[in-house]
């Protein structure tokens, strides 16, 4: 799948919200499930989970980082 800048991938039968901005992918995810499955899906060799952010109501905004496959661009979670 080839992700667009700055879209929001949001339609009423999405599970998840994703929203893209340059080379950063946000997802909402509503719980431990729906985040188990989006990062096996969307971690690859030039796409990691680069932050994990707890929102309201127990709601989790994983962000991703897509990237050239360059190794010497290191990711730390907080």
């Amino acid at each position: 799948m080839s992700w667009k800048d700055n879209v929001v991938y949001n339609q009423s039968d999405n599970k998840v919200m994703v929203r893209t901005h340059g080379d950063l992918i946000y997802v909402i995810c509503k719980s431990q499930e729906e985040q188990d499955s989006v990062v096996k899906y969307l971690s690859t060799e030039s796409c990691k989970l680069e932050d994990y952010e707890v929102w309201e109501d127990e709601k989790v905004i994983l962000t991703f980082r897509v990237h050239d496959g360059d190794e010497s661009e290191k990711v730390h979670l907080n």
